[in-house]
């Protein structure tokens, strides 16, 4: 039986009037924001976050701090899983793409692409496997060959002919940082990014998103309050310009804002040594509304939709796929 994965990639735009498709995760940044009754203010306020955080840092020639808007496009990458009797889709990745206007030139600049990162088999992963893995157990463990189908779909599509036909830069994806870990200060710092931390030990994420083939490296901006951490393949300071830096904070930042207050938009900036946590009691709410809780329990219902539609009916495909893909 012959077999071909291949990626398609479709674009709609985030904007005040976004409604999420059928199959687009719920717990997804973006889509969380676009569901009840607050939905287009909920919108509308995040991308105003996102148009003034992008201002205040690229302040140069911008003394009324309103020379740029940002744009944004999900990007979706559908995984088409063709054998010589059907091909079927499953919508696998789900990205953002930043593009900056320039009003004062009326110039369109391209932004980064990548910022958030979706994954319904990443819902799979953590909340069903994961999940199951540890149930009886009295310490923590990862299970053997953990992210590895995950990791290589991820490489498929940045690798892909459709992935590189509209992007010429692979994508950084821009997170939290864990909220388990201790981030030290460093003497490293970037005019964009800010300040630079370090941890003395790798979080799960990072070794899952090291699966991906990305690094990591932990920055915090100018007027910021805590570390995001960027995960990239090449290098994060030489192969971006500041204005696609400056696209990935603005918008990532925001987002953390909405859902981590407690850490991105907390009252006092990190120190030296800096733990985050969720509990910290002195922060500020953004005028958005959102419900964690929901959030987490959405993304086990996803998981288990994934291994219901795509991880079980395909299950002898993908792991005769997994065994002999390499870059």
């Amino acid at each position: 039986m012959s077999q071909d994965f291949t990626f398609h990639i479709k674009r709609i735009r985030f904007d005040e009037n976004y409604r999420p498709a059928d199959n687009t995760r719920a717990t997804t940044n973006f889509a969380n924001l676009a569901r009840g009754e607050s939905r287009q203010q909920n919108l509308r306020n995040a991308l105003t976050m996102i148009a003034n955080r992008f201002n205040t840092l690229a302040h140069w020639d911008n003394p009324t701090a309103d020379r740029y808007a940002v744009e944004l496009d999900i990007i979706t990458g559908e995984l088409s899983l063709g054998t010589s009797e059907e091909v079927d889709t499953f919508p696998a990745i789900e990205i953002l793409k930043t593009t900056i206007v320039d009003k004062q030139t009326d110039k369109r600049i391209d932004g980064m692409v990548g910022n958030n990162f979706s994954s319904y088999v990443r819902d799979y992963d953590f909340s069903v496997w994961l999940s199951e893995h540890n149930k009886d157990r009295t310490e923590f463990g990862i299970p053997e060959g953990f992210g590895d189908l995950h990791g290589k779909l991820f490489k498929l599509f940045v690798n892909s002919e459709a992935y590189r036909e509209i992007f010429d830069k692979p994508p950084v994806i821009c997170l939290s940082v864990s909220s388990s870990k201790v981030y030290r200060r460093t003497e490293n710092q970037h005019p964009v990014l800010g300040v630079e931390y370090e941890n003395d030990e790798s979080s799960l994420t990072d070794f899952y998103f090291g699966k991906m083939g990305m690094k990591v490296r932990y920055f915090m901006p100018p007027h910021a309050v805590a570390p995001l951490a960027f995960y990239f393949s090449g290098d994060l300071l030489s192969d971006y310009t500041d204005l696609e830096l400056i696209s990935a904070i603005s918008t990532m930042e925001t987002f953390q804002k909405i859902y981590r207050p407690e850490i991105y938009n907390a009252n006092s900036p990190a120190g030296q040594r800096y733990q985050p946590s969720l509990k910290h009691q002195d922060f500020s709410l953004t005028r958005i509304v959102y419900d964690r809780e929901e959030r987490s329990r959405l993304a086990v219902e996803q998981g288990k939709f994934t291994e219901e539609h795509f991880i079980k009916p395909y299950q002898a495909l993908l792991r005769d796929w997994s065994a002999h893909y390499s870059l």
